[in-house]
């Protein structure tokens, strides 16, 4: 990870993170916030943090941190965070559907970064559907209508950074094992082709790729058979962006020194001056 002094001085930049804590309680206890402290990241996104209002207490929210959380209403599942070095203008809860919205899985923050027009940075946790028919239905249903709320976005001009995991491969090369999960949720056929619309059809923009072209890059791995050690691994942790981010994108990390979770942070560098 390249730190920002390293950029020339009239360079602007901003750091955002993603990354799945697969509980917020467990992945500050194996060093999260520590970590964030170093990480130079002006706005990081969590995914899965499965914390409640009354167990977020102050030993999850750093002195010099903008925080906001979304839980689920079910206890101990799903739910998304924001942290961030940088004020929220507003910060929104979920997408106006049920599913996102009782399971905390969407929250979208605007930001004042000095630019003509207000950013949106976004947290999204989109649902599995690895546990059977039923799960695979629902997350077919979310894709149907985020799908709607996507479009409508870019109809809007807006400039957003939606990051999150998307529990979706997207090609070949963000998944080791390429033809032994063409049956199963996440890299199934159609949950691909949706990637392929967002991106070619509607215009967003895997800044990721932008920089980091190379294969054996990804951000999960499953917790059997040595998958980490072996770099088993998927990537289905993005930064899907308004096509307004794409030349602004200069650097990209999956972070790999530390576990927090069984996911990776996946940090990007972007450029506003």
């Amino acid at each position: 990870m390249i730190p920002k002094s390293s950029y020339p001085s009239d360079q602007k930049i901003l750091r955002v993170v993603s990354i799945n804590v697969n509980g917020l309680r467990s992945s500050v206890s194996k060093g999260l916030l520590e970590w964030l402290e170093k990480s130079e990241a002006d706005v990081v996104c969590m995914q899965e943090s499965r914390i409640t209002h009354a167990q977020w207490t102050d030993k999850f929210k750093p002195e010099g941190w903008y925080t906001h959380l979304f839980p689920a209403e079910r206890p101990g599942y799903a739910g998304t965070a924001i942290y961030s070095r940088l004020p929220f203008v507003s910060v929104q809860n979920g997408l106006g559907f049920e599913l996102a919205d009782s399971q905390g899985r969407f929250i979208s923050a605007e930001f004042d970064v000095g630019l003509d027009h207000p950013i949106y940075i976004c947290s999204l946790y989109l649902p599995s559907g690895s546990s059977g028919e039923e799960a695979q239905m629902r997350k077919d249903h979310f894709l149907e209508e985020y799908q709607k709320i996507l479009k409508q976005w870019r109809e809007e001009n807006k400039s957003i950074i939606v990051c999150g995991d998307y529990n979706i491969v997207h090609k070949r090369i963000d998944i080791k094992n390429w033809s032994g999960n063409q049956k199963a949720s996440g890299c199934l056929p159609h949950e691909r082709a949706w990637l392929d619309h967002i991106y070619d059809d509607l215009g967003y923009v895997d800044t990721f790729r932008v920089v980091r072209p190379e294969a054996e890059l990804y951000s999960w791995w499953s917790n059997r058979g040595q998958a980490r050690a072996k770099n088993v691994g998927w990537r289905i942790d993005y930064q899907a962006c308004s096509p307004d981010w794409k030349t602004r994108a200069i650097n990209a990390w999956v972070y790999k020194d530390q576990w927090f979770s069984d996911h990776a942070p996946v940090i990007i560098d972007y450029q506003l001056a």
